[in-house]
């Protein structure tokens, strides 16, 4: 009798921690780059060769719970300066000075994915724990290398990544549906990467869902056209699928390259908008 007691109690309980709701962040997106004259056949699968666009360079900041957090942090380093020559640049540890913030506040990175433009200036925020997908890192930093001449991965940033993960600084997210903090759940994306991930974040206006590069365009998500850059488009298209069910509102899935971004949501300041 006393175990059924228990039991019941067990249930109700979980039960009752299980009605309560969520801790609320505010989401905020800023822009601190552009790529000119982008192909978009290189982010709408099938698109016209020939269309060209302005596309947005951004990072991610959640607030609330006690957390300063940036999904992705951008990049900085002079290789990619080089190759990509960004305008409107502004490196991502000033970018967010737009939000009252400097790099030693901000107390967690996200990071999405290894590319260049998402995980590079992770170290630019030298007091935030790192949280990146293991199967991302343990993958880009051995098994990626065996054989081939180049991967999605940069040196630099991967050496960086191992070198804090020494320090206890990085976390690393094991697997879907892993709740990162209380209203925060990292889930395992449509293998733009390795092991991409996107994140949903309970907001006052409701599910938001970042989804970093696993959505490159709001295209995207109206045509429902994979991105151009998969290593499974099939596994794209179910993660559109299941980002649509996520979110309260499709308004709420957030691409990462649309400069549309910036116009759908309250503009606080130049290049930063709150997302509600």
């Amino acid at each position: 009798m006393r175990a059924a007691c228990l039991a019941l109690s067990a249930v109700f309980f979980s039960t009752v921690l299980a009605a309560q709701p969520k801790p609320a962040y505010e989401v905020y997106g800023i822009r601190y780059a552009t790529l000119k004259d982008f192909r978009v056949s290189g982010l709408v699968k099938g698109a016209d060769p020939a269309r060209r666009m302005d596309i947005a360079m951004m990072i991610w900041l959640i607030k609330g719970q006690g957390h300063t957090i940036l999904f992705d942090a951008g990049f900085y380093r002079e290789q990619f300066m080089k190759q990509w020559k960004p305008a409107d640049y502004q490196r991502p540890d000033a970018a967010i000075a737009v939000a009252g913030l400097k790099p030693e506040d901000i107390t967690d990175v996200i990071i999405s994915h290894i590319h260049w433009d998402h995980a590079d200036g992770f170290d630019l925020f030298p007091n935030a724990k790192i949280w990146i997908q293991k199967e991302e890192l343990e993958y880009y930093a051995g098994e990626a290398w065996q054989g081939h001449a180049r991967t999605a991965a940069d040196p630099d940033v991967l050496l960086s990544l191992v070198k804090w993960n020494t320090m206890g600084k990085v976390n690393l997210v094991n697997g879907d549906a892993q709740e990162i903090f209380p209203g925060i759940t990292a889930y395992i994306g449509g293998k733009h990467t390795w092991q991409s991930q996107y994140i949903t974040v309970n907001t006052a206006a409701g599910t938001v869902v970042l989804a970093s590069d696993n959505v490159y365009m709001y295209e995207n998500l109206e045509k429902h056209v994979a991105i151009a850059a998969t290593l499974d488009e099939a596994s794209n298209l179910r993660t559109q699928d299941r980002m649509k069910k996520q979110a309260s509102s499709e308004r709420l899935i957030l691409p990462d390259h649309d400069p549309a971004i910036m116009t759908g949501f309250k503009e606080i300041a130049p290049r930063f908008i709150k997302i509600q």
